[in-house]
């Protein structure tokens, strides 16, 4: 028997003609796989490194090798080729920016004068601070780059982008987690090129003026104070954040309204502040050069809406400082604006891909991100959910009276909010431990208020402050965000307004991500497999547990935390920060008591131990609150008669627990502590980031300073 009249493997074969099938019904959806397979090449990066790159290019490999088995020219071939190609390229991409924004960083807390040019100057009201970004040049050890807090009596006017300055600063190396699960500032100011944060000493002095002024900068500035003299005093913090996107000026009341009944992302210029400014430019010169039936005859109307609309939304990116965000809706809304030039659909899946696929190419980063994943998982929210045949059916266009057309209406804003607010919920509750419970409801008016109202009247006060009658529209403008205001403290102070949540296993979270892409990328009955991933992902959020202790990088902070979300403190004068990022993690939103209340607890000015009762045994922790030192021998004894030990200082060596000795020197390897007594599982801040760059480079300019010091 000849090779060419073998029998083919008739399971394999079979296997692929399904799959060949499959693929064929799902044509038109394949290339919205494509910045998904990217984005799981950046995923590995993420969790292993540059030591992950093996095992990329061995994944890349297996499913190159398994595209071979299919026929040529096929579409099973194609399909997996291109996902070998495109998590070789996410993984790549990745690499190769972190590679690019790589920078020295410091290695340990640093006192001295310095001179730097400013690179930007962020001005933060409400916190009575101004952040500047200063470029150092490397001169005297320092990292070329540091952001440095002034407060508003340092701060002076002739600080523009360009003046170099002279200053005396208290700097630090950027700060990781404190908490496992916790924000990693150090992740952000890495790809910022940011080697150290601090704060000014002293007076600050200019040295030389800026050489050219930054235009935007300095017409951003100019404007937001333009809009809080224009606008009532509470109004006009955030009508200048809708306009120019500086929320320096929010008060923190107000901000935690907005956070706590869903509205925060009013706040930020996004997609539906870019979407007004292109909607109200596209429709107005529209009607404008419809006026003219020799011009409308003559041109082509949509195309000079599409290409005014897309000079707008330029400059209103740049006027907002042209962060990744804005920039990512900037670049949605101008193939938006193709598309309607074109006569295309305006919104379709693909659209949401290829902008999804744009900014993984230039800001793989911002995957990892809440920012991009709310963003992104919004907009196609809504885009499926219209595409639905039901959802299609109930929203078309019809011949009835106003009233129903209306109700339709108001019902299909009220759908959309609660399918956002679903797909939302589990994105805030990873990335921030909570979320609104009423947010769908408080969008279904704050949205079309903001986008329909406030922001157009903002334009005409602008524009028509040209001749200085745009007094009425800021004092209507001001009426409507007051009355968004009221909306979000009237919604924040309902029962169970905020819903906290502990960290979720990482699991979870991916099957979160599994099941929705996909229901949302497939057409035919396989994408209701997506459902129960779904829900899968979504119960293992719900009964993750909460950690019974908690320790802070510095173990100057333990938290214990019952089942029911009662959290004691250790140092009952821990600050709101301290408070806040305990309270996140535990996923409670309970007062925290001192520990002296808890039950079992018996303390001195010096130390505590506590007895924590558990499902398998009873559990005593040694804690040390002062700097104090006690005997060694004393100290070893107590070591021996507890399971835990926590300090924030170093321990004898013969302090030995039964279970854990969390003191100085360990803390500095690991981080903070999550501590689950049920099942002796310990959770580190720092072992998912050992491998991480950031982490890498402040680690060896730390092991340089000790060595030079």
């Amino acid at each position: 028997m000849t090779l060419n009249n073998m029998p083919r493997l008739g399971g394999g074969h079979r296997w692929f003609s399904a799959l060949e099938n499959w693929l064929d019904r799902e044509r038109d959806q394949l290339p919205l796989w494509l910045p998904v397979g990217i984005g799981i090449g950046i995923v590995i990066w993420q969790f292993g490194g540059a030591s992950a790159a093996p095992g990329s290019v061995l994944l890349a490999i297996a499913v190159a090798l398994f595209a071979l088995l299919a026929k040529p020219h096929s579409r099973s071939r194609q399909f997996l080729g291109m996902a070998a190609v495109a998590i070789l390229l996410g993984f790549g991409l990745i690499s190769l920016k972190s590679a690019v924004v790589d920078q020295p960083v410091l290695g340990k807390i640093w006192i001295g004068d310095f001179y730097g040019r400013i690179e930007a100057v962020e001005n933060l009201t409400a916190r009575e601070v101004v952040r500047l970004r200063l470029a150092t040049d490397g001169k005297g050890g320092l990292p070329p780059v540091v952001r440095v807090n002034l407060a508003p009596e340092q701060y002076q006017s002739t600080f523009q982008v360009g003046a170099v300055i002279q200053l005396r600063a208290r700097l630090m190396p950027p700060a990781g987690p404190t908490l496992p699960g916790g924000y990693d500032f150090a992740r952000r100011a890495w790809f910022q090129q940011i080697g150290a944060t601090g704060s000014a000493l002293g007076t600050v002095t200019l040295i030389e003026p800026a050489r050219t002024n930054a235009m935007f900068s300095a017409k951003r500035a100019q404007l937001t104070q333009h809009i809080l003299a224009s606008m009532p005093p509470n109004a006009g913090a955030i009508g200048a954040a809708l306009v120019t996107g500086d929320q320096g000026h929010i008060s923190e009341a107000d901000a935690q309204a907005m956070r706590d009944s869903g509205l925060a992302h009013l706040l930020s210029i996004s997609g539906l502040h870019v979407t007004a400014v292109v909607g109200f430019i596209f429709i107005a010169v529209s009607r404008l050069l419809s006026l003219s039936s020799w011009l409308a005859l003559r041109i082509s109307v949509p195309i000079c809406a599409a290409a005014a609309a897309a000079m707008g939304a330029l400059a209103y990116t740049l006027l907002t400082g042209a962060e990744v965000p804005t920039i990512r809706s900037c670049i949605a809304a101008l193939l938006v604006l193709v598309a309607l030039a074109l006569g295309r659909d305006a919104l379709t899946l693909r659209l949401v891909a290829f902008g999804a696929l744009i900014v993984l190419l230039f800001w793989p980063e911002a995957l990892a991100g809440p920012s991009f994943q709310l963003s992104f998982a919004a907009v196609a929210t809504i885009v499926i959910l219209h595409e639905l045949p039901l959802v299609k059916r109930f929203t078309e266009g019809r011949d009835e009276p106003t009233i129903y057309r209306f109700a339709r209406a108001v019902v299909s804003l009220v759908l959309t909010g609660l399918a956002i607010e679903i797909i939302l919920a589990p994105i805030a509750l990873f990335h921030f431990h909570k979320t609104g419970l009423y947010g769908a409801f408080a969008n279904v008016v704050a949205i079309p208020m903001t986008t329909f109202v406030i922001m157009p009247l903002e334009a005409l006060a602008l524009f028509l402050d040209l001749v200085g009658l745009g007094g009425p529209f800021w004092w209507l403008a001001g009426q409507g965000i007051l009355a968004i205001l009221a909306l979000a403290h009237f919604v924040s102070g309902l029962p169970g307004a905020v819903s906290m949540m502990p960290e979720m296993p990482i699991w979870s979270y991916a099957a979160f991500w599994t099941g929705a892409l996909l229901f949302g990328l497939l057409q035919t009955h396989i994408r209701y497999v997506g459902i129960p991933i779904f829900l899968i992902g979504i119960a293992g959020m719900i009964l993750a547990p909460r950690p019974d202790i908690l320790v802070t990088g510095d173990g100057k902070h333990l938290a214990l935390v019952t089942p029911e979300g009662k959290v004691s403190l250790l140092r009952g004068k821990a600050g709101d920060f301290v408070r806040d990022m305990i309270s996140e993690k535990a996923g409670s939103n309970a007062v925290a008591t001192p520990i002296e209340q808890w039950p079992g607890a018996n303390c001195t000015s010096d130390n505590c131990i506590i007895s924590i009762a558990a499902p398998n045994r009873t559990w005593t922790i040694l804690a040390t609150r002062t700097a104090y030192q006690v005997p060694a021998m004393e100290m070893a004894a107590a070591c021996r008669r507890v399971d835990i030990v926590m300090s924030d200082r170093w321990l004898p060596q013969n302090c030995r627990p039964k279970w854990i000795k969390a003191d100085r020197g360990l803390l500095e390897q690991t981080g903070g502590l999550a501590i689950y007594l049920g099942d002796q599982r310990v959770i580190t801040a720092n072992e998912n980031r050992t491998h991480m760059p950031w982490v890498q480079a402040a680690k060896a300019a730390q092991q340089n300073a000790d060595l030079h010091q």
